[in-house]
């Protein structure tokens, strides 16, 4: 398939400035693949698409506060830092990108904080933007990472125009983050509020945990169209032998396995073994999903609505068939549905 067929139509006041009022009210397109129906319904109304014994497999990582704002020494211009990962503990070093990037060579020094209470110097050019920077902090690594929380704001996606607001810092966050180490929110997640995760498990669903940390890579847009030829960034994935039982089971006993958002898909995809079973796993994934492909694990899944060409929308054009994904994304964008990483939610059956 070609790049092109992945473009469409996107009215700029259907991308989501701020996340629905509660949680599980976004709105919910629900799409059977078999039959080609759709359906409009509200988030929480999921629960009536599952049994006892099936299972809904979630992304438990947690975003941290990786956007950073600084004075370049001497000029005094300001630079926006956005933390990529940490690369060596010890010698606080960082994979970053730097923005306006011309300005910032290797040997500068950036402060950070009203009291220049945190330094750091450029110590190579990695990409165009990219820099490897190290921070220079008088404490323990403790408090290194205690002043990073406390001079970060949360990295809500750049689309969104407003500046950040109190409420992101608990919204852009899912409500099961555990691990830390995400630069963007799993946003199919974002759904889920404690009252229909208690109702959920009340009904006998279960769930397993998988974590897979975002990186920018996602975002990434694709610039070729063949598809073939795009490369995806790695990111950093666990899957513990708690959740491959869970989801081994169900898988024998043939009930629903819901990947709930693209990262989970691509972590299970990433760890199948020969016999089309999920296998525990711990390293880097750069899986890259595009039609035609054959989904292994996974029977129905939860996403948000994505951007056009993204690598995003590839995969739910090769879980659903790309002519139902056209299909349904014309309806969306014709009923208004909000899209992106604050926007509604689609659940593919």
């Amino acid at each position: 398939m070609k790049l092109s067929q992945f473009d469409f139509e996107l009215p700029d006041e259907l991308l989501a400035e701020h996340p629905a009022d509660h949680r599980d009210e976004s709105r919910l397109m629900v799409v059977d693949r078999k039959t080609g129906k759709i359906e409009h319904k509200v988030f929480k109304d999921l629960i009536n698409y599952f049994d006892e014994k099936d299972v809904l497999i979630f992304n438990n990582t947690k975003v941290f506060p990786a956007r950073l704002f600084g004075n370049k020494e001497k000029t005094g211009a300001r630079i926006e830092v956005f933390l990529l990962r940490e690369l060596n503990p010890e010698t606080r070093l960082w994979d970053v990108l730097v923005d306006p990037a011309r300005k910032i060579r290797i040997g500068n020094k950036l402060y950070f904080g009203d009291d220049d209470s945190l330094v750091a110097e450029v110590i190579d050019n990695t990409t165009s933007r990219g820099r490897t920077l190290r921070f220079l902090f008088d404490g323990s690594y403790e408090e290194f990472r205690k002043k990073l929380y406390e001079l970060g704001e949360t990295p809500i996606p750049k689309y969104i125009s407003r500046p950040v607001e109190p409420e992101d810092e608990e919204r852009y966050q899912t409500i099961y983050a555990k691990e830390e180490g995400a630069v963007a929110a799993p946003t199919a997640g974002l759904h889920f509020s404690k009252h229909l995760m208690k109702r959920l498990e009340i009904k006998g669903i279960d769930f397993a945990e998988v974590t897979l940390h975002i990186g920018l890579g996602t975002f990434n847009p694709v610039e070729v169209e063949d598809l073939s030829k795009h490369k995806m960034d790695s990111e950093q994935v666990k899957i513990e032998k708690k959740a491959t039982e869970i989801v081994n089971n169900a898988k024998i006993e043939r009930r629903k396995i819901c990947a709930v958002g693209t990262t989970v898909m691509r972590t299970i995809e990433s760890a199948v073994n020969s016999d089309n079973t999920l296998n525990d796993f711990e390293g880097w994934t750069n899986k890259y999903i595009f039609p035609p492909y054959d989904f292994r694990i996974a029977n129905c899944m939860v996403t948000n609505f994505h951007m056009p060409k993204s690598t995003l929308l590839m995969m739910v054009s090769a879980f659903m068939g790309h002519d139902l994904m056209e299909k349904a994304y014309k309806e969306a964008v014709k009923e208004k549905y909000r899209f992106y990483s604050y926007g509604d939610a689609m659940l593919i059956l």
